[in-house]
Order: C-alpha cells, then sequence, then structure tokens
C-alpha cells in the first residue's frame, strides 16, 4: 500500500511537470531559431527573465539545468541536428530529459494498473520509441513539404535577381513572402548571415538541415556559379523546371503504386484482426497456438512469413524518381 501511494505521488509530480513543458513547447515555438542560437553562445535575455518569473520559466530553468550535463554528449548533438530537421523547438539533451520523464510517467501508470514490473518497464520504453517514431514522421513530413515548395521558391528568387536584387535580397524576399518550413530555413540563413556566417557555410548547414537531394542540387549549383559566374537566374529557372518535373513523376508513381501500399498494410493487420474474431468465437481454440509447442512454430513462422512478405511489396512498390 505504502509502494502504491508512492508511486502515485510520483506520478502526480511527473504529470504536473509534463503539462507545464508542454506549455513551454508552445510558448517557445515561434520563435524556435534565434531563442536556439541564443541560448547555444549564452546570450539569452536574463533580466526579462526575472521580469516575467513564473512557473512556466522556473520549468525551462528546470530541463536547461538537468540537461545542461548532456548538451556535448555524442548523441545529444546527433539529436540537435534531427530535431531541427523535424521543426522541434528542443535541443537534443532536452529531448532525452523528456523522454526519460515520459517513460517515468508511463511506466508509474502501467504499474498502477497492472502492478507488474514487467509491464511496467515495456510501456516506459514504449515512450522514447513513440517520441522517436514521432521524430522520423515529422522529419519527413517537412521535407517533403520543402521539396513541394522549392520550385516556387527557386522562382520567385531567379525573378528577383532579374529584378535587380542581389541573392541576399531575394532569400529576405523568400523569408518573407512564402510560407513554413521553406520560409523558416531562409530567414534562418538571414539570422546566420547576420551573424558572421559566410553565405557558403550557411548553405551548407542548411542542406545538412534540410537533407533533400534536390536542394542539395541548387546548394552545388549556387556555389559553382560563385566561383566561376554565370547567369544565376538561367541556371536556377532550369533546376525548377527540374525539381518541378521531378515532383510531378513522385506524384503520379504514388498513384500508381497506391494499390499495393494498401496491399501491405492490409497484409500486416488482416491476420491480427482475424486472430482477434477468431478468440471471441472460439477462445479454446485460439490458445492452443499460445500453449502448445506446435502453435508457437506456427505463430512465429506466420510472423515472419508476415514480415517477408511487407518486405517484398514495399521493395517493389518502393521507385526511386
Amino acid at each position: 500500500m505504502t509502494l502504491i501511494l508512492l508511486i502515485s505521488a510520483v506520478m502526480a509530480l511527473l504529470t504536473f511537470f509534463m503539462v507545464l513543458f508542454f506549455l513551454t513547447y508552445v510558448r517557445r515555438k515561434r520563435g524556435m531559431d534565434i531563442f536556439h542560437r541564443l541560448r547555444r553562445h549564452h546570450v539569452v535575455d536574463t533580466k526579462k527573465e526575472s521580469e516575467t518569473e513564473d512557473l512556466l520559466v522556473m520549468l525551462y530553468r528546470f530541463i536547461k539545468r538537468t540537461a545542461k550535463p548532456m548538451l556535448n554528449w555524442q548523441i545529444a548533438q546527433r539529436l540537435d541536428l534531427k530535431l531541427k530537421q523535424a521543426g522541434v523547438p528542443l535541443f537534443g539533451a532536452e529531448f532525452i530529459v523528456c523522454a526519460v520523464v515520459g517513460a517515468l510517467f508511463v511506466g508509474a501508470i502501467a504499474y498502477m494498473l497492472t502492478l507488474n514490473h514487467i509491464f511496467a518497464i515495456a510501456f516506459g520504453l514504449l515512450v522514447p520509441v513513440a517520441l522517436w517514431i514521432g521524430i522520423l514522421f515529422l522529419i519527413r513530413r517537412r521535407r517533403n513539404a520543402f521539396t513541394e515548395q522549392l520550385g516556387d521558391c527557386l522562382t520567385t528568387v531567379s525573378n528577383a535577381l532579374r529584378a535587380g536584387y542581389s541573392f541576399q535580397q531575394a532569400m529576405d524576399v523568400i523569408a518573407k513572402e512564402m510560407e513554413p518550413p521553406i520560409s523558416d530555413e531562409f530567414a534562418h540563413i538571414t539570422t546566420d548571415l547576420a551573424m558572421g556566417i559566410t553565405l557558403e557555410n550557411a548553405l551548407e548547414q542548411m542542406n545538412k538541415r534540410v537533407d533533400s537531394a534536390d536542394f542539395d542540387l541548387v546548394v552545388t549549383a549556387v556555389l559553382i556559379q560563385r566561383e566561376v559566374g554565370g547567369n544565376l537566374a538561367q541556371i536556377l529557372d532550369s533546376i525548377s523546371d527540374t525539381i518541378m518535373e521531378r515532383i510531378r513523376m513522385k506524384r503520379e508513381i504514388m498513384a500508381l503504386t497506391a494499390q499495393g501500399r494498401f496491399s501491405a498494410l492490409v497484409l500486416m493487420a488482416l491476420p491480427f484482426a482475424n486472430a482477434a474474431i477468431m478468440y471471441m468465437m472460439n477462445p479454446k481454440q485460439m490458445m492452443i497456438l499460445v500453449e502448445e509447442p506446435t502453435g508457437k512454430i506456427a505463430l512465429a513462422a506466420s510472423f515472419v512469413m508476415m514480415i517477408i512478405g511487407f518486405i517484398v511489396i514495399q521493395r517493389i512498390v518502393d521507385i526511386d524518381s
């Protein structure tokens, strides 16, 4: 009984901190890039913080202090890049702190519900896995959105260059006129240039954040043009046409392979649905697959064949464009 009360108290505290952290996340979302850079160089306006002292600031300081010893960890620095690619306003060390706190929180709830250490550990480990899958999903969605905007972006830049703008002024136009995520990335470049970073390094850093083959082509063309000269507006027009054609081909491929991708999802979901229905109709017969050695072998073989079928279908419908 004492252990359950202790776990309840810990869970209540974790819930309190998780809610406050979510509020802090929403508050920091808008000023992500410049706030990251100022914090990295320890030039955050502490006077303003002292004037607006509240629970959110206290939570921010708690997370910052907890994550500070981990800032130089190699895994934390790798997570920094992944979080920037996903558009999440956190450092890698802060993400680790959140994952640990979330794992403890979910594990405590699972233990209270089941009173089983194995279930508590299993559900606790699901939290960092789910967070990582969410980060990968956000990275892919943001990269696709960036690629969709890139053709129009290059057209705007080339038109601005023909109108007499410099390349840096054309990037300012993109940062002000277009929608995120491409406007955020170009705003990041203008911030880097204002802080003394060269255009070449700023473009290379943006290329790492975006991690897009199409934008890598753009960066290569711009860097070569700055070294050997040439009509940059015409070059960007050619690249824009190429990118727009690639996007059209990708959409056509997605449409043609939709049936195959849906078949892969059905292949993975149908056996579990059938198992659930059969268990409701005849539980004793289904338990043979779990209790008998032959049933366990059949389940293992079926699972392996499902995975093989899913991989084969994915390889068939995965067409590089």
